[in-house]
């Protein structure tokens, strides 16, 4: 026979045994949803890379028909090369944020140079790369709103009640946003280019 003290035990330890179940499942489906969360900003990371990537891809053919009708710019030529080279060996998300905007100052000054070549702008080569490579741009600047979207959800999840408790535990971290870099808003200087 059960006595009325081991009967309030058993009652209690089915009750600790429920809650546990439930505060694990909670656990576990909240740490699905991290994954998930977590590799959706690597995703959109990858995105960032294959149009960053796919930008520059476009640049030297574009370089290589400027350069046809304005060989003596060498010195924006070579600016072009070391920032694809930086961009090309970032492996830091800060890193990679300031290459992208260094190759974006470049062609800024490419474009610009183009201007002063009324033939090369009617070249059919130069305006299709001169649209494909805006195109890329666009895709670029879509990419990083996704990114930084799913990392906004991300770390909001993370540092939201219950996670907060135990996604630092389960190795969740923040992630990092694409922030432009310093200088990244400034406009190019132009006139260095043309003696003015």
């Amino acid at each position: 026979m059960i006595t009325y003290k081991t009967r309030n035990r058993l009652i209690v330890l089915g009750a600790a045994a429920i809650v546990i179940l439930i505060v694990s499942a909670g656990m576990g489906k909240s740490y699905n949803r991290l994954v998930k969360m977590r590799e959706e900003v690597k995703s959109e990371l990858s995105q960032i890379d294959n149009q960053l990537q796919r930008r520059s891809d476009l640049i030297p053919n574009l370089v290589e028909t400027v350069k046809n009708y304005a060989a003596h710019e060498t010195a924006v030529f070579e600016s072009i090369a070391e920032a694809r080279a930086e961009l090309a060996g970032a492996s830091q998300l800060s890193d990679m944020a300031e290459a992208s905007a260094e190759v974006s100052r470049s062609l800024g000054r490419l474009l610009a140079i183009a201007e002063g070549y009324p033939e090369l702008e009617a070249n059919r080569n130069f305006v299709l790369l001169q649209d494909e490579l805006a195109g890329t741009e666009n895709r670029i600047a879509v990419a990083r709103r996704d990114y930084n979207k799913a990392v906004q959800e991300f770390n909001t999840a993370i540092r939201s009640f219950p996670a907060s408790i135990y996604a630092p535990l389960m190795g969740f971290r923040e992630a990092e946003y694409f922030e432009v870099s310093e200088g990244a808003a400034d406009k190019p200087d132009v006139g260095a280019i043309f003696g003015e």
